[in-house]
């Protein structure tokens, strides 16, 4: 074989990943289609780090969100990554959202986040003076992360435990071995095949196809992923909020809420739109939609302080209107095929949650 394990995705999840499994001894070739590291959902998300507040008991995404949740902020401070632990405002607008927020608060105390606070709307506006609710949960483990940094210190822990990280090499076809092994095809002004022991597809967007490259004896299907796309705005100036402010949630979607981020400045978004396709595209049209979902718990903004800034695309596995999926692991007990492990609808907070989803697939493997 010509590496012991191939990891498909330089993503966040691809980098800790490899970062876990180099610690181990294991030989690591990490293969990237982009330029970039994180050129996809990694890089266009909120930054948000997740205590764990929404996710159903027991479930990987409480247990993963928790345990990376601790172990992002420990590695950011061995590692100068740049994070804050600005804190969260969870904050119903009307009274009948309170039956909704006490029920995220015991979701949130069963899952092991043991530091919120319960504020009336007086105790909420001496916290964040231009917030309007009429009760809140004060979050303070929530926070924020430089995002790229982060990808930069795994690659370079993954880098100095003899892992290469390979980009510009999309692949075209992957091939399982009866016996054991796979083989790896790259497209391009390099074309090549590569041979490994183990695979480990973390491509995100792309884990679907990629899987579906791959042939199945015991009938395994790879599961579909969804495109739901979401949008950005920025706020002009100074930010009216020192925290993250969060609505109640609508469903499965965490509503249009506001961050900052660690230059202190304010964004608003995502909202979520299902697509056929990835396409990055900013929709303008939205602007009035954005407005009033922002006034709801922003009173005093001001529309024209708020200018496009960037869109993101997550992979889920529910489409519009179905029930909301745990985090998937695929392993050779699901399709057959030894030393092969697949991650599907890994989004928020996948970001949160990728040291202790670093560790997971290594315990898998």
């Amino acid at each position: 074989m010509d590496v012991e394990t191939i990891i498909i995705g330089a993503g966040v999840i691809g980098l800790a990943i490899a970062r876990a499994l180099s610690a181990k001894g294991q030989e690591v070739l990490v293969l990237e289609q982009h330029a970039l590291i994180g050129s996809e959902v990694s890089s266009r998300n909120s930054e948000v780090i997740h205590a764990g507040l929404y996710y159903p008991t027991g479930s990987l995404r409480a247990k993963l969100c928790v345990e990376g949740r601790r172990a992002l902020y420990r590695f950011c401070d061995d590692n100068g990554v740049g994070c804050d632990r600005c804190g969260k405002l969870l904050v119903a607008t009307k009274e009948d959202q309170l039956p909704r927020l006490a029920s995220i608060l015991a979701t949130a105390n069963a899952n092991g986040v043991d530091d919120l606070v319960i504020l009336t709307a007086t105790e909420a506006k001496r916290l964040e003076p231009e917030v309007g609710c009429v009760a809140a949960i004060l979050s303070p483990s929530t926070g924020i992360v430089d995002s790229h940094g982060l990808m930069l210190a795994l690659q370079g822990h993954a880098e100095a435990t003899g892992t290469q990280v390979v980009l510009n090499s999309a692949v075209s076809s992957i091939e399982a071995w009866p016996a054991k092994g796979f083989a790896v095809d790259i497209e391009g002004d390099d074309a090549a095949r590569i041979t490994c022991n183990k695979l480990v597809i973390a491509a995100g967007l792309h884990g679907s196809s990629l899987a579906k490259m791959l042939t199945y004896a015991n009938g395994y299907q790879p599961p579909a992923t969804y495109f739901a796309k979401g949008q950005y705005y920025a706020l002009e100036g100074r930010s009216p909020f020192s925290r993250h402010i969060y609505p109640v949630p609508q469903g499965a979607w965490l509503g249009l809420h506001s961050t900052i981020d660690l230059a202190k400045r304010c964004k608003f978004g995502p909202d979520i739109a299902w697509v056929p396709a990835i396409d990055y595209a900013f929709e303008p049209g939205k602007f009035a939609q954005f407005v009033e979902a922002i006034k709801l718990y922003y009173p005093g903004l001001d529309p024209a302080k708020i200018r496009a800034d960037y869109t993101g695309i997550r992979p889920k596995l529910y489409n519009e209107g179905e029930p909301v999926p745990d985090f998937e692991f695929h392993g050779p007990g699901r399709h057959g095929h030894h030393g092969l492990i697949m991650l599907f609808g890994i989004e928020s907070p996948g970001l949160t949650a990728s040291l202790a989803i670093g560790d997971h697939v290594s315990a898998l493997l």
